[in-house]
């Protein structure tokens, strides 16, 4: 009798998050849009402009620029953390890690806070960016994945087709937005970086960035970011994870998990779609 309740518990439970969008496997169904897609696409490859030294034992979950300083939050129990980082060096200048028991995901500053998610506790952290102490914390629903703001309210992926807005003072829920790429909904949508207007996103175990609309939720470009790393440096790297803006100087960096560099690149139009598969969804 028990074990028939438990299963039926258990089949609720998942339901529920299949349809709130929770569970990051999650395939329901978007809602309707409330407008047709863009009828162009941009495409974009890379020039790199500098390769920097980057920790190699950084499972980079969350990189930021604030100021001209760069900021990363890095993940796995164990050696979780947020860290200062001299740019030039990849020396880690200021770090504090988190509790063994919590893995560390994205993180974005504003107003001299720098906040930080965690995976599957449901719990964000927040710190004084200068000194690193911890001033505060916060909860939510589901996973947490990626973290930017726009100035107004911070901007969450949870590893859906989903990304949610949080008031930018008491970090509650004040909406969501739907991905989508033409009418297919964008899966694994990972770290996140607002850039002049857009939001830019990691596609989980994908060399490319989707750029999205945020006031409509559509793809508006893809760049492929393949071949960054040399074969021999992808044998003990993980995924491409990790964009961050120099608002000051229009200067765009991105990196990876365990990466050994941190690279500085301009984006290049391409004439064509180098993901003809780009609406399947990672295995």
């Amino acid at each position: 009798m028990f074990q028939n309740f438990l299963n039926t518990l258990l089949k609720t439970v998942g339901a529920c998050a299949a349809m709130t969008g929770y569970c990051c496997c999650c395939r329901s169904p978007l809602p309707p849009a409330d407008q047709p897609p863009p009828a162009n696409i941009i495409y974009y490859k890379y020039d790199v402009v500098n390769e920097f030294p980057h920790d190699t034992g950084a499972f980079t979950q969350g990189l930021t620029m604030v100021d001209n300083v760069l900021y990363e939050g890095t993940g796995l129990r164990g050696a979780s953390s947020i860290r200062r980082v001299d740019l030039e060096t990849g020396k880690v200048l200021q770090m504090a890690k988190l509790p063994d028991s919590y893995f560390g995901e994205g993180i974005a500053a504003h107003n001299g806070r720098l906040l930080q998610l965690t995976w599957k506790s449901q719990t964000g952290f927040i710190y004084d960016i200068d000194t690193f102490e911890r001033t505060g914390e916060f909860n939510y629903l589901g996973e947490g994945w990626g973290l930017t703001h726009d100035g107004k309210r911070f901007i969450m992926s949870d590893g859906t087709a989903r990304l949610r807005f949080l008031d930018m003072e008491t970090l509650e829920s004040v909406g969501q937005l739907y991905v989508r790429y033409g009418n297919e909904p964008v899966y694994y949508l990972n770290e996140l970086e607002y850039i002049e207007g857009s939001i830019y996103a990691n596609i989980w175990k994908q060399d490319r960035i989707a750029v999205i609309d945020p006031a409509s939720g559509y793809v508006t470009a893809w760049i492929d970011l393949a071949g960054l790393l040399t074969k021999e440096e992808l044998r003990g790297a993980d995924v491409l994870n990790g964009i961050a803006w120099n608002m000051q100087e229009k200067r765009l960096f991105v990196t990876g998990k365990k990466w050994p560099k941190l690279f500085e690149i301009n984006l290049v139009e391409s004439k064509r779609e180098p993901y003809p598969e780009v609406r399947k969804p990672a295995q």
